[in-house]
Formats: structure tokens, sequence, C-alpha cells
């Protein structure tokens, strides 16, 4: 069974609780044995028991679309909350606390992805720590172009609501060459990244963006071009989220992975708004 390209998904913590997934995930007893033990069901137990409800994933801990919808949102709320911290407080401070979100984000990130299970407490507070990092960019880069993170927040909702809208209607699939490619595509954003990075740090006179703001393409920022196929890998990447979040639901993956999946849909959409604010930032800042 093949999951996306995020490596939250691809990871043994989601892998492993989907493929050992019971196929008696609803409410069937394994092997065929009765719910009742090895004895026998009488008459009356088989009357009750056939005119008893099926139980469904909720009732057999098993996890439902619903789940990871409020995880997710649980798990954006913490951004939000984090977002709202760096806003208020002082730029100096604000400063600080960007940088603790970025590196404390980041740590949080890798543990979370590699952790055997998922724990509710680290996942929320990956997102918080990500909300502070993305308030404190959002209010430097809005000081410079004002209203630009309300533009990226639409924006990243605009790119996400269409993404789900084309998977849920079935016009975008999560093929096996959609992944190949997104891989591929991914390696090459971040071998540039790295360039980039590496340039910015020993020719600082290019600029706050480095390439990206620097070199044109018939007239057109560099950063700008390369931000755009971002946006279009982020949402590939948003499509084969939502592709694993139903091979879990069909397989009757346990409840705790919607954790899991709530944790890769939101660094999904970290990345989304990061690309698209920093598109915006590089566009203002070459009118």
């Amino acid at each position: 069974m093949a999951f996306g390209g995020n490596p939250v998904f691809r990871g043994k913590n989601f892998r492993g609780a989907v493929s050992t997934a019971p196929q008696s995930a609803y409410g069937q007893s394994p092997y065929g044995q009765s719910p009742y033990g090895q004895q026998p069901m009488t008459a009356q137990q088989l009357d009750e028991l056939y005119r008893a409800p099926s139980a469904g994933p909720a009732q057999t801990g098993r996890v439902t679309y619903d789940d990871v919808i409020v995880k997710t949102l649980v798990c954006l709320g913490a951004v939000v909350v984090g977002a709202a911290v760096t806003l208020a407080v002082p730029a100096s401070a604000a400063l600080g606390l960007m940088v603790l979100g970025a590196l404390g984000g980041f740590a949080l990130g890798l543990v979370n992805t590699f952790k055997r299970q998922p724990v509710p407490a680290l996942i929320l507070g990956y997102a918080a720590l990500e909300g502070l990092f993305l308030g404190g960019l959002t209010r430097m880069l809005d000081a410079v172009s004002p209203g630009i993170g309300l533009q990226a927040v639409l924006g990243t909702f605009a790119v996400a609501g269409v993404t789900l809208f084309l998977y849920k209607s079935g016009r975008v699939r999560a093929t096996p060459g959609l992944m190949r490619f997104f891989l591929i595509a991914v390696l090459g954003y971040l071998a540039f990244s790295v360039v980039n990075l590496f340039v910015m740090i020993f020719n600082p006179g290019l600029g706050a963006w480095g390439l990206r703001s620097s070199v044109h393409v018939f007239g057109i920022p560099l950063g700008v071009l390369i931000g755009l196929v971002a946006v279009v890998l982020a949402a590939i990447s948003l499509i084969l989220d939502f592709d694993s979040v139903e091979k879990a639901v069909r397989a009757g993956a346990p409840r705790s992975v919607s954790w899991t999946a709530a944790f890769g849909l939101t660094v999904t959409l970290v990345w989304l708004y990061t690309e698209i604010l920093r598109i915006l930032a590089i566009f203002n800042s070459n009118d």
C-alpha cells in the first residue's frame, strides 16, 4: 500500500498503523468467532445481535474523517494562538519568539515524524511553535508590505479549498505517476533552496531573498516563479495527504492515527502558507 509524499504519512507510525489494521474493524469478530466467546449463541442472543445497530468506526475505536477534521482544526487553532502571541508582544520580543518557534518547531517536527506513537501534546506543541514562527515572520513582512499577512491567509484557504474540491470530485487523484513527479520536484526545490541559502550567506549584497529576488526571468523575479512551483507542490502534497487519510479510514486504522494525520496536514498547510507569504513579499519588494 503506497502512501503520500509527506514524510509524516510515509513514516512507520502511520504506515504501520494502517497496514496492521484488522479487517474486522467494523464490529465483526476476527476469524468469525462468536463475540460471546467460544460458547454457541442462544436464539435470544442471535436475535439481539441481529436487531442491534451495526457498530461504526467510532464505536470500534477506528479513525473517522470527523476525527481527522476535528484534530486538524485543533492543531490549526494552536497555530493561530502562537501567531497571536508574536503579533501582540513588542517587536523585539517577537523576533526572539520567531527564532524560538522556527528552531523548536523544526525539532518537534522531527520528533513527531519519527515517533512510533503520536503524542497529542507534542503535536500541539509543534503547532504552537510554528504559530510563533509564522506570526513573527508575518509581522516583519507586513511592516514592509501592509496587508500581506491577510492576503497569504486568504490564498492558503483558497488553494487548500480548491485542492480538496478537486480531490473529492475525482478530477485529481493520487496516482503513482503524480507521487513520482512530486518526489523528484521536491528534491529539485530543496536543492535550489540550499544553493540559494549559501548564496545569501556568502553574498548578502544580493538582497534579503538572494537569487529569488535578484534574478529575473522575462522581468519576473525568479522567487515568484519558484514560489508558484512550490505552491503547486504543496497542493500536490495535500492531494497525497488526503489520499493517505482515505486509505487509513478504509483500512479501519486505530483512532490515534487521526493525530498523525492532523499533524501531517498541518505541516503541509504551514508550508503552503509560508510559500504564498514569500511570493507576495518578493513580488511587492520588486514593485
